[in-house]
């Protein structure tokens, strides 16, 4: 007698939550949009939008918050796959926010565009009257995040408050919002970086060439190892060397780091992430060297 595995995988069962939300917005919003960078989660979140709707093309437009200072490898890779793809590619530039005077660029040694990016972002929201905003944050990357609701409500400021968000039971999620109100929509909630990992291999993702290992001209701040670039400011006592890295995060150039790995496949950095004890961002990123305290209030002032 024929015997059937029914049994679900984790990958399944993460899979099935994230197709169940994106559709859960698709029916409940009119103007939701994808925030796609290029890097690992969106592009997971991005597969995942195709599963959720073929054979019928992805209803909602993409979105990437864009500071200018980026790695090429991860911009094409972004305009390569929208183009494969047939999506809209909505382009929110701080550049632009910077030459509106919205915003004011930031100067010395460890200036960066990534704060200035909140600015950008509620401007292209309210812009495009985007009522709901996808967004690849997953709890396990640091302590504000894992407080997160799948369904994050914003004022409409846009701020997140943490009085004003909605209890999440048996999966029910409560979208309804007023006029300049939005919700941030988290798909990806309770995957882990290994999740996402494993997601890639098992479907066989393309993902950009930086985050395999390969020989980069870096230097070290604080323990980190960043790019030179044309952005950043490097110290007479940090000089620069060659040495073999990857990224396990990709963000603005500026406050990026990398890791030194000889990873080169998908299952070698599998390998080495089941063996790391330190988060992404707290190894890669700069600007999330900060207490908890810093990162909530980044979050009220609509970060993320």
């Amino acid at each position: 007698m024929l015997q059937r595995d029914y049994t679900t995988s984790q990958l399944d069962v993460l899979e099935a939550e994230a197709i169940h939300i994106m559709r859960e917005v698709a029916a409940e919003f009119e103007r939701p949009c994808l925030l796609f960078s290029g890097g690992k989660d969106s592009i997971v979140m991005l597969r995942i939008a195709e599963k959720a709707f073929w054979p019928a093309p992805i209803p909602f437009p993409l979105m990437h918050v864009d500071t200018g200072h980026n790695f090429p490898e991860v911009i094409e890779f972004r305009d390569r796959r929208v183009e494969e793809l047939g999506a809209r590619l909505v382009v929110a530039s701080v550049q632009d926010s910077i030459d509106a005077g919205r915003v004011v660029e930031e100067t010395g040694r460890r200036a960066s565009r990534n704060r200035l990016q909140t600015t950008t972002l509620l401007d292209a929201i309210e812009e495009n009257e985007f009522d709901a905003v996808f967004g690849g944050a997953r709890r396990d990357e640091e302590k504000a995040r894992a407080k997160e609701r799948v369904f994050s409500f914003r004022d409409d400021f846009g701020q997140w408050d943490p009085k004003n968000q909605r209890p999440e039971l048996w999966n029910l999620y409560n979208a309804k919002i007023r006029k300049g109100e939005h919700i941030r929509v988290f798909p990806l909630s309770n995957w882990t970086e290994l999740d996402i990992w494993d997601y890639i291999r098992r479907e066989g993702i393309e993902i950009p060439s930086i985050y395999f290992a390969h020989s980069r001209a870096v230097f070290e701040r604080d323990g980190m190892l960043l790019a030179d670039n044309p952005w950043i400011t490097r110290g007479d006592d940090e000089p620069l060397f060659e040495a073999v890295v990857r990224y396990r995060t990709v963000g603005d150039a500026t406050c990026t780091g990398a890791v030194q790995s000889s990873a080169g496949t998908v299952e070698e950095i599998i390998d080495e992430i089941a063996a790391t004890r330190i988060t992404e961002r707290g190894a890669t990123r700069a600007d999330d060297r900060a207490s908890e305290a810093a990162m909530e209030d980044r979050k009220r002032e609509g970060y993320f």
